[in-house]
């Protein structure tokens, strides 16, 4: 077995990983030796020489180590099949007593069985869709690692497919090449499109190409929170992928939904799964438009407006635009919002913090002259636990706010 190469962190940069932060950024580390190639195994040490956590390291990407370990007992440990099968199964459990056994390995649930950092298993995201599951190995250090999480994946839940999404953006920022990895099925049989349950409502999911790994499972309790607060009111759904905010809504008494989304694909699958639901196609309606512009143009006013879009910023050289891209959407969206009404908005960018985005809503308010109250925070659901020590896991906030 290949010995693992040692990190050696600058003076006074050790504190982060003390702490418990799964990350050490290239600025930190004063040396590395016998690295052989990136995800190679590592031990990291402070200035002084002392043992502090067991990783993967990698030269190319600004995150030089993401850590596997800490602490004394790290020293020991062996970082083998045993290791990623043990953290496998504390993820899986941590599930069962969340949703309970019979939703866990259920024939329609969906939901994140490992959600990287948040699981002690950084870079690693996995996604069950019925009775398969979809694989993000998004570090080349993961990506060394596969085999014995796919080998542990189908020892601990029986799928009947493994798929592998590869995601290009990280992919860059790890330097890693296309060749590395790519879309595939590694196991099973995958027929696809895939239907799923979420609270007894039904929808089809593409997992070779839909969004992520082929729907926002994070979103699920806030789709519960916005079904809970929509009878008799009508629903704004902006940047709507395949409806599921808007079908959510209309099961809970909604009298109607209005879906803008940019591309014809995820439209028809949203007109699909509200057909799937028994949903009068009257009351489920479509536009095809950018939504910033969608939102200047409108002229209507909604009881609730939905606000879900997209990244705005993947890397800090991307915020200033981002944020200004969060005030313009909430700006007019909270314009759209009738009188005694409610606007739901998110950002799902890691580097907009919650205090950052309320603050940006709140310019927005006051610009729209419009009187907020905030009557729930959003984050998401509980199958996306975040280490506290990283705060960059919580990448997902809202705000449900009701506007006068």
């Amino acid at each position: 077995m290949k010995s693992r190469c040692v990190v050696t962190l600058k003076k006074g940069r050790e504190k982060p990983v003390l702490v418990g932060h799964p990350w050490i950024f290239s600025g930190a580390v004063k040396s590395i030796e016998g690295y052989g190639e990136a995800g190679d195994l590592c031990s990291v040490f402070d200035n002084m020489g002392r043992f502090l956590a067991s990783g993967y390291v990698n030269k190319s990407s600004q995150i030089t180590v993401r850590v596997l370990a800490a602490g004394a007992a790290a020293e020991a440990l062996a970082i083998d099949s045993a290791f990623f099968i043990r953290r496998l199964e504390g993820a899986l459990q941590l599930r069962e007593s969340l949703f309970g056994s019979s939703f866990v390995r259920g024939d329609r649930t969906a939901f994140r069985v490992v959600n990287a950092e948040g699981d002690y298993l950084p870079g690693l995201i996995v996604d069950r869709y019925a009775r398969g599951l979809v694989v993000q190995a998004l570090t080349a250090g993961m990506q060394r690692q596969k085999g014995p999480i796919i080998d542990g994946l189908r020892t601990l839940l029986a799928p009947s497919f493994i798929y592998e999404r590869f995601d290009n953006h990280m992919a860059k920022a790890e330097g890693l090449s296309a060749g590395v990895a790519s879309n595939a099925c590694l196991h099973g049989s995958l027929v696809n499109p895939i239907e799923i349950d979420e609270h007894g409502a039904r929808f089809q999911v593409d997992v070779e190409a839909g969004h992520k790994t082929g729907f926002y499972l994070d979103q699920r309790k806030n789709r519960w929170i916005l079904r809970e607060i929509s009878a008799g009111m009508t629903v704004l759904n902006c940047f709507s992928y395949t409806g599921a905010f808007g079908i959510q809504a209309l099961l809970g008494g909604a009298l109607r939904t209005h879906n803008v989304e940019l591309s014809d694909k995820v439209l028809e699958t949203a007109t699909h799964n509200a057909a799937l639901n028994g949903i009068d196609p009257e009351l489920f309606t479509t536009t095809k438009a950018d939504v910033f512009k969608f939102l200047r143009e409108d002229t209507f006013l909604h009881d609730i407006v939905v606000l879900d879009p997209p990244k705005f910023a993947a890397s800090r050289r991307e915020l200033p635009g981002a944020l200004r891209g969060y005030k313009d959407i909430n700006l007019h969206g909270l314009k759209k919002v009738r009188a005694g009404g409610f606007l739901m908005t998110f950002s799902c960018s890691g580097q907009v913090s919650e205090e950052l985005f309320q603050k940006v809503v709140f310019g927005a308010a006051v610009d729209a002259g419009r009187s907020v109250q905030i009557i729930r925070r959003l984050h998401a659901d509980v199958d996306h636990p975040v280490n506290i020590a990283h705060r960059e896991g919580q990448y997902l906030k809202g705000l449900l706010l009701r506007v006068e």
